[in-house]
């Protein structure tokens, strides 16, 4: 399971936030630019960096999409601490 790294204050976060924060910690976790994680994804660089920045609502295609390309499941994506709450 790939655990997210940094220490930040999920509690006050909305699930979007949540999301993209998820999104950037397994790109960075896998070696991967952003730019890398889109190709990797068959998604836009744009569409992706808007997802870490919390304006999205990322489709649960777009997860499925990102997990695959850091070789996780969509389950270990959500198994985290920040959706714990």
């Amino acid at each position: 399971m790939i655990k997210n790294r940094f220490k930040i204050d999920t509690n006050t976060m909305d699930i979007k936030q949540k999301v993209g924060l998820r999104v950037k910690a397994l790109a960075d976790i896998s070696g991967l630019s952003i730019k890398h994680l889109a190709w990797d994804s068959n998604l836009d660089p744009a569409y992706i960096y808007s997802v870490i920045r919390g304006e999205r609502n990322i489709s649960l295609i777009a997860i499925e999409k990102i997990c695959s390309a850091v070789g996780i499941s969509v389950s270990e994506f959500f198994n985290d601490t920040e959706f714990t709450n």
